[in-house]
């Protein structure tokens, strides 16, 4: 089942969305490849991570449906020199029942057209190449195009992961 148009609702994240935020990405700390986190975030850390990306007026959304909170995206600093205040990193999940079904578009789409409205001129993925492609894929989808690659910088449930780099210049992609 994919969505429909008014199945989803895209809004900026608050705090009553952190505890089912800390639970999807607990899924992906502790059953993927996806984040090298290893230990999931507790609902507090949630809270310090809105309050600071707010701060930085950077966006973090989530993604609600009739069910709840099934999905989340934010920016955040690409690296902390001066020089790459216009450049962030975006983080996009999905609850595991939510993985497929349209819901990642909208929601990546929105992140970058907030991202262009709070200054940054450049987005950068860091994606973990668990093997099966659907995140680049959605990326590329949203106008990213990929920047290269960094092998075996991660290790994970006993393996070695690469990361795919991918960027939006939001100067030039329909986001922007």
């Amino acid at each position: 089942m994919s969505l429909t148009p008014g199945q989803v609702r895209v809004r900026a994240a608050g705090p009553d969305d952190l505890a089912a935020i800390a639970g999807i990405f607990a899924h992906y700390v502790t059953h993927s490849v996806a984040t090298f986190e290893e230990t999931p975030p507790t609902v507090r850390d949630w809270e310090r991570k809105l309050a600071g990306l707010r701060e930085l007026a950077l966006p973090f959304l989530a993604a609600e449906t009739g069910a709840g909170v099934a999905g989340y995206a934010y920016a955040s600093p690409w690296r902390p020199k001066p020089a790459y205040r216009h450049t962030v990193e975006d983080s996009v999940y999905l609850a595991p029942e939510w993985t497929g079904k349209g819901l990642g578009r909208p929601l990546l789409s929105a992140l970058l057209q907030r991202c262009a409205r709070a200054g940054a001129r450049q987005v950068i993925a860091v994606i973990a190449d668990n093997g099966e492609g659907a995140s680049a894929a959605l990326h590329r989808a949203c106008g990213f195009t990929d920047a290269g690659r960094l092998a075996s910088v991660g290790f994970k449930h006993g393996r070695w992961v690469d990361t795919v780099l991918m960027q939006c210049d939001l100067t030039t992609s329909a986001a922007g």
